[in-house]
């Protein structure tokens, strides 16, 4: 298998072979759906673990950003977070200071507290990995989950696409994007994407929640949103239609890309939310993002499933592309 997540039919089957027997489990594992949910008393705890394994600079930022926005996707607030820190052999003291400085400023940002984890320096690294466990809350009647989408749905992505995976090719691939003639001016506002317009959604999700008519969220990460929607109509059961014309790509992505003959929609796009809604709220959501002063687009809609997922552009009916890995592990593959 290649660098990435696993074959999207691999996951599938690994998952259907899992009995969850516990009824205070609400959401459970399963293709598209970004977190668990389990059900405690008044509240819902939501779980989600996901590692950082691409970005090596402000890797505990990515590290609580990346978890707190799978748990915000499913309408809970973010409050506790675990982080497993492991170094490579002769890693500095200073490095593993600086990895908690990043996971303290980040937690402090988003009011979530640090309550454990694990550290070790680990034979055969050749670079740190901090694997984060983040815990949230939510009402009972507010928990959503990718199954919550239907046909018929508005599509809304916030920001554009695709503000991590050009963050991270600012900063790992600085020297690929200048001999490939990218100003290094250029390079350096792509660079400061993790930060502004910044790669958590966690407040355009409490704006979502906030308004109504939100039946699904989710976080387009790996393979980039044409994988995330790919997730979500498959957690859904429905088919799709993306408006190619309509999409907010950042212009910084599509230079980066055009530079590296990458495809913007499978760069792992971590700080846009897709957001499956009422049409007849479509455009409340799109105000209220607006107010907020997010920016934010309607993409395309959910439709039955036999009509499939398709890609439309310039009047042209395309296949929705499928990325078996993200571009970003295309491009830093070996050889």
């Amino acid at each position: 298998m290649e660098v990435g997540k696993l074959p999207a039919a691999l996951l599938a089957r690994l998952l259907a072979q899992n009995q969850v027997t516990d009824p205070r489990v609400l959401v459970g594992p399963a293709p598209g759906e970004d977190a668990a949910a389990i059900a405690m008393g008044d509240r819902v705890l939501v779980a989600k673990t996901d590692p950082i394994t691409f970005a090596t600079a402000e890797i505990g930022w990515y590290a609580v950003n990346v978890n707190a926005n799978d748990v915000a996707t499913m309408g809970a607030v973010p409050r506790w977070f675990l982080a497993t820190v492991l170094l490579p052999e002769g890693a500095p003291e200073s490095q593993a200071e600086e990895i908690f400085r990043q996971i303290r400023d980040a937690c402090g940002e988003l009011g979530i507290t640090l309550v454990g984890g694990h550290t070790e320096i680990t034979y055969g690294l050749p670079r740190p990995v901090v694997v984060g466990c983040l815990l949230g809350e939510a009402e009972p009647d507010g928990l959503l989950s990718s199954a919550g989408a239907r046909p018929g749905d508005a599509l809304l992505l916030t920001k554009g696409i695709a503000v991590e995976g050009t963050a991270i090719l600012a900063r790992e691939a600085s020297e690929a994007l200048q001999a490939a003639g990218v100003p290094a001016s250029l390079c350096q506002r792509a660079a400061e994407f993790l930060h502004h317009p910044g790669i958590s959604v966690v407040r355009e999700a409490a704006v979502a929640r906030a308004c109504g008519g939100v039946h699904a969220m989710h976080d387009p990460t790996e393979g980039g949103l044409a994988t995330g929607l790919r997730e979500l109509a498959t957690a859904a059961g429905a088919g799709l239609r993306l408006d190619a014309e309509a999409l907010p790509v950042l212009p910084e992505t599509r230079a980066l890309c055009t530079a590296l003959s990458l495809d913007p929609l499978g760069l792992i796009a971590s700080g846009a939310l897709l957001v499956a809604a009422d049409p007849a709220r479509a455009d409340d959501l799109l105000a209220a993002f607006a107010a907020a002063g997010i920016p934010a687009a309607r993409i395309g809609e959910l439709t039955a499933p036999e009509e499939g997922l398709w890609l439309e552009r310039a009047g042209e009916r395309l296949p929705l592309p499928n990325f078996p890995r993200d571009e970003l592990a295309r491009f830093f593959a070996p050889g």
